[in-house]
């Protein structure tokens, strides 16, 4: 994708710099373009835990560059099984970190450590070309549904809810958090059909979850959609319902951080009730993935998968760019006050429409799943 026209990948080697990891600092979107430099496991771990750098795609590949970078100092057995472990425990939910950590021990425990740190590079290498080719696949997968959406809304003689406010003829997409090319290598899940649609020229607009605490959508999406020239709007977390009620929501497109083999699926916390809307509207619930956030091991989402758990200072503060241009961090609730600070939530695959991966569509339950990958189920 590309920003003031120079096209950029989220992640990438700078070879001239010492093989240093480069990303972007998400924590300092959108006011602020900045690159990361990392040189070290720490400085990697760091920036996975800090949500520097997130998203369940990219922070597999960048994991997967920061065990590189760990062999650089130490390319010992006892150091690999070390580092991989430290690194994988960065954050809980999202499957593609410890796939991607278990991938590279697999490629380097049969490698000569003198030969590591080569074969490190090249494995992580293969994961970001793999992970950009598979959300092109679903991005030309999902591209199908909004065109179905925008056949339908110029139908003859079709008539949208008479409360319907926006242009009868553009097809209106909702997303939750931020499943963009930011939070992948490069074209995003859940945003990737929407770009695709926007390149062919469809009449496409989004509703843009701000994704409270950390405002995911309304820092990462909308700057994403905005540089790419996406008509967008940004809306407070709890306006889709009303959205959907009022027939200006045609789809639901999210993203997600694990995906169960029975179809139930992990998202940033608020996508459970964005599908309960959906459901009660019956606007359709699609969830857009590539098939490294598939949990093979897991059938019960609400009883096995891990909830990360974050600071609740993410809650009671919010950072934000004042009227003189400077960005600063505020307190917005009473001194004493308590919060919590669930991360994810679990939709269960009953109000889920169906599975958006880079082999196809699928339902959300295990028959649909093995449907795509047979070898797997």
């Amino acid at each position: 994708m590309k920003i003031d026209g120079i096209a950029y990948r989220s992640v990438w080697i700078d070879t001239e710099d010492g093989w240093s990891l480069r990303v972007f600092d998400q924590t300092r979107l959108p006011w602020a373009t900045e690159i990361l430099r990392l040189t070290t496991r720490d400085e990697v771990a760091r920036a996975i835990a800090t949500m520097q750098v997130r998203g369940a795609p990219l922070i597999g590949a960048v994991a997967a560059y920061g065990l590189a970078l760990a062999l650089r100092a130490d390319s010992s057995t006892e150091a690999l099984e070390r580092d991989a472990e430290i690194l994988a425990r960065t954050r809980p939910t999202a499957v593609n970190l410890r796939w991607a950590i278990e991938r590279m021990l697999t490629r380097l425990r049969n490698t000569a450590p003198p030969e590591r740190v080569a074969a490190a590079y090249l494995e992580a290498g293969l994961i970001c070309d793999e992970d950009v080719a598979q959300n092109e696949a679903i991005g030309r997968h999902g591209l199908e549904l909004i065109e179905q959406a925008a056949a339908g809304r110029a139908t003859p003689g079709r008539t949208a809810r008479a409360s319907r406010t926006t242009r009868p003829d553009r097809v209106n997409v909702l997303t939750h958090c931020n499943a963009g090319w930011i939070a992948t290598v490069d074209w995003g899940t859940a945003l990737a059909p929407i770009y695709m649609a926007h390149d062919r020229g469809l009449d496409v607009h989004v509703w843009v979850d701000e994704t409270r605490p950390r405002n995911q959508g309304a820092a990462l999406t909308a700057w994403e959609l905005g540089r790419h020239g996406v008509p967008h709007t940004v809306i407070p977390d709890n306006a889709g319902g009303h959205l959907m009620q009022h027939g200006e929501v045609d789809l639901v497109i999210v993203g997600t951080d694990r995906v169960t083999r029975s179809g139930d699926v992990a998202n940033k916390i608020g996508t459970y009730l964005k599908a309960l809307a959906a459901a009660d509207n019956n606007v359709p619930f699609w969830v857009a993935l590539p098939s490294t956030t598939i949990d093979w091991r897991m059938r019960d989402g609400l009883r096995e998968i891990e909830i990360e758990q974050r600071d609740p200072g993410e809650v009671t503060r919010m950072t934000g760019r004042t009227d003189d241009g400077s960005i600063t961090t505020v307190q917005i609730t009473p001194d004493h006050s308590e919060a919590a600070n669930p991360a994810f939530d679990v939709t269960p695959a009953r109000l889920v429409t169906g599975l958006i991966t880079e082999r196809g569509r699928c339902d959300a339950n295990e028959a649909g799943l093995a449907s795509l990958f047979p070898e797997r189920a």
